[in-house]
């Protein structure tokens, strides 16, 4: 008995801890998010102005990601470059992630036909290769911001709209959905108050989860060309534009920014990875 209790006491201590780390974690990536975002918003042209006797010049003290071939710093750059792209990212999974939890509920309690439906517009954005399709919708609308989300929106609501449906066809047969449905209540009533309630965790996980992919999706669009335009500070414009320079041995201007944007999609993606052991009760008593 005393045994028992024991373990009982070390499992609620290891997952009080847990909930306690992944907090911090969620905190910290929340903070860093923010000040990304406003330390970008307030760096201005003025701030990266152009300085021909500080040019190249390599990471040090006084400027910790170099300078570029015209004296601009490579740290203020990069930030300006990162919180646009936060933004970006933000905008299209937000809006990418309602589609596919409208879209998933509507295929688990609508008709069998529009079950049929949603699944085969899955499979065919699914099938269909990502780039590519980024790079057509991009084009099409001109370019630019706009097209970057538009084209993020369009393809990357599917992976969570299979999850919520599978989710809400689980749902669908338990007691309490049931016993609307025998009391004569709608399928909106049914979705509002027991299935929304219950998907919002899985929700919030591929939102978060999905952000990553939308970020870096965009640096890509951008480097090829098909995204922002030079005149933007993005990620990508960055990268695009060291290439030229790497042969010079002026290594830190694609380095520091891409190393950069590589170091938020991985917090981002391990910050999904601790919301959802948080939420999730099997992965809790892992």
């Amino acid at each position: 008995m005393y045994s028992d209790k024991a373990a009982n006491k070390l499992l609620r201590k290891r997952l009080f801890n847990r909930r306690q780390q992944t907090l911090l974690y969620i905190a910290l990536c929340v903070v860093l998010l923010s000040t990304i975002l406003l330390t970008g918003n307030l760096i201005t042209e003025e701030t990266l102005r152009v300085s021909f006797t500080e040019k190249n010049l390599q990471p040090s003290l006084s400027h910790i990601y170099g300078t570029d071939w015209f004296g601009r710093d490579m740290f203020l750059r990069t930030v300006k470059g990162l919180s646009l792209s936060i933004i970006i990212g933000v905008v299209a999974t937000v809006a990418s992630g309602i589609i596919a939890l409208i879209l998933g509920v509507a295929a688990a309690i609508g008709g069998k036909k529009l079950d049929t439906f949603i699944n085969w517009l899955i499979d065919v954005v699914m099938g269909l290769p990502h780039l590519i399709f980024l790079i057509l919708i991009s084009f099409v609308l001109g370019k630019g911001p706009q097209g970057i989300i538009i084209g993020i929106i369009l393809t990357h609501w599917t992976y969570i709209a299979r999850v919520i449906r599978a989710e809400v066809l689980q749902l669908k047969s338990s007691q309490y959905v049931l016993a609307s449905r025998s009391f004569g209540k709608s399928n909106w009533y049914i979705a509002r108050h027991h299935i929304l309630p219950h998907v919002l965790p899985q929700f919030l996980v591929g939102l978060i989860l999905m952000f990553p992919h939308a970020i870096l999706h965009e640096a890509s669009l951008t480097f090829l060309g098909f995204g922002l335009s030079p005149h933007q500070p993005g990620i990508g414009v960055i990268l695009s534009e060291s290439l030229k320079y790497l042969s010079t041995g002026q290594w830190w201007i694609a380095l520091m920014p891409g190393l950069s944007l590589l170091i938020i999609v991985i917090l981002f993606d391990l910050l999904g990875e601790k919301v959802e052991a948080l939420i999730n009760p099997y992965k809790a008593h892992e």
